[in-house]
């Protein structure tokens, strides 16, 4: 019996009592994942201007590893669906453990002044490229994962609960990172490769392989203008695109304002992060949990919030009223991540749960995609810019949530 036919006999011979055992799991793996990208965007910016780069080019680094996101979360989704949820999720965890050791390496080699800003600039974008091809297959595989062993009355919640988990990694990644920065700017990007290493390794023990039909068809293409989910796709990638604004510039603008160096940035940027994800996993798990409303319900209520953080964002020069902004965007996003999530899963069917996680989770990196280069480009032309746009982008967001109904 060759290999791909033991994997097939053990995913259908699993029990459905060793559901709590993946959910934990699952949820202990997208924690790590959380603060393995909540540290990226603590340090980011200062170790980039370190390097000698500017803005712009800082900003290009996330967008180009955000537009691969897009391009192949989609087919990590249907591959959940042919081989495993369980598999997909390994190759993701272990490629982005792999890719990371690439990408803090450039960065090392950079700081020690063996590459010049230029050729600095290309290997980064390279090796975060290839990175972003194999963790991509994280999201769209863990949602799908958390979907089968939840039903459609649940699926908010166990939305909520990767959530929460990804915040509690997002808490304690700018807290750590920002005390190993005190070390070098780059030693919490090697934190984080053992993290995310030590929870690949433990998924491979511990992660129940899930139960499934002895024959699997070939998934269906689900398409991004599939008029099920095509109003949660234009929600979706505007919402993270001006969540993707802040991220990227707010340590610009932090160093900037308050006259900070390449550490105390780091620092001050942790705690900020940390205060947002702790908000959002406040709302995660004392607010979604007790919420009776549908997912398009959820992103109406956050987006008046998150606009406040904005204009708050752009007219204040103090560091109490930025971490009150940063509070304030967390709130909204505890909200809005699993309304998002949940919308697109019950919008289909429940043999197309891999296709609509790939569809789902290709739509931050689009966002991420255009946010970082546009808000960085936007902060060149005036700190302020790039909070208002974000605002008047979540201002046609609210309206246009108005006009659709939550499917049954």
């Amino acid at each position: 019996m060759t290999q791909s036919n033991n994997d097939q006999a053990n995913e259908i011979s699993h029990p459905h009592a060793a559901n709590a055992l993946a959910r934990r799991t699952l949820l202990l793996a997208a924690g790590a994942m959380g603060f393995a990208q909540t540290v990226l965007f603590a340090i980011l910016a200062p170790l980039g201007r370190e390097i000698g780069l500017v803005e712009v080019q800082i900003g290009a680094i996330i967008s180009c590893s955000s537009l691969t996101i897009f391009l192949v979360s989609p087919l990590w989704g249907r591959a959940s669906d042919m081989w495993g949820r369980r598999k997909v999720l390994l190759i993701g965890l272990f490629g982005y453990s792999a890719g990371t050791i690439l990408f803090a390496g450039v960065f090392q080699a950079a700081l020690l002044g063996y590459l010049i800003p230029l050729i600095a600039l290309a290997l980064l974008i390279t090796t975060r490229v290839a990175n972003a091809v194999v963790m991509a297959a994280v999201s769209p595989s863990a949602n799908a994962y958390m979907a089968d062993i939840t039903t459609v009355q649940d699926r908010i919640k166990g939305m909520g609960a990767i959530g929460a988990a990804t915040n509690i990694g997002s808490i304690l990644g700018p807290a750590i990172g920002g005390l190993l920065a005190s070390i070098s700017l780059i030693t919490p990007l090697y934190f984080s490769v053992l993290l995310t290493l030590a929870a690949a390794i433990l998924a491979v023990y511990a992660l129940p392989v899930l139960p499934r039909p002895a024959h699997v068809r070939k998934p269906k293409k689900l398409k991004y203008t599939d008029p099920r989910i095509f109003p949660l796709v234009v929600a979706g990638v505007l919402l993270f695109m001006g969540f993707a604004i802040v991220q990227q510039t707010i340590a610009f603008r932090f160093q900037d304002v308050l006259g900070l160096d390449g550490t105390q940035t780091a620092k001050i940027v942790g705690i900020s992060l940390m205060l947002s994800a702790a908000a959002a996993l406040i709302v995660q798990l004392l607010v979604i949990p007790r919420l009776s409303v549908r997912p398009f319900v959820l992103l109406r209520i956050s987006m008046p919030m998150m606009m406040i953080s904005f204009a708050i964002m752009a007219i204040t020069d103090t560091q109490s009223m930025y971490m009150l902004a940063m509070c304030i965007l967390g709130l909204g996003m505890g909200l809005a991540g699993p309304g998002f999530m949940a919308g697109a899963s019950v919008a289909v069917s429940s043999d197309e749960q891999g296709a609509v996680a790939g569809v789902a989770g290709a739509c931050p990196p689009l966002g991420f995609t255009v946010g970082p280069i546009l808000g960085t480009y936007l902060y060149s032309v005036d700190g302020a810019l790039p909070y208002w746009f974000a605002f008047g982008c979540y201002f046609l967001l609210f309206f246009f949530t108005m006009k659709f109904k939550d499917r049954k």
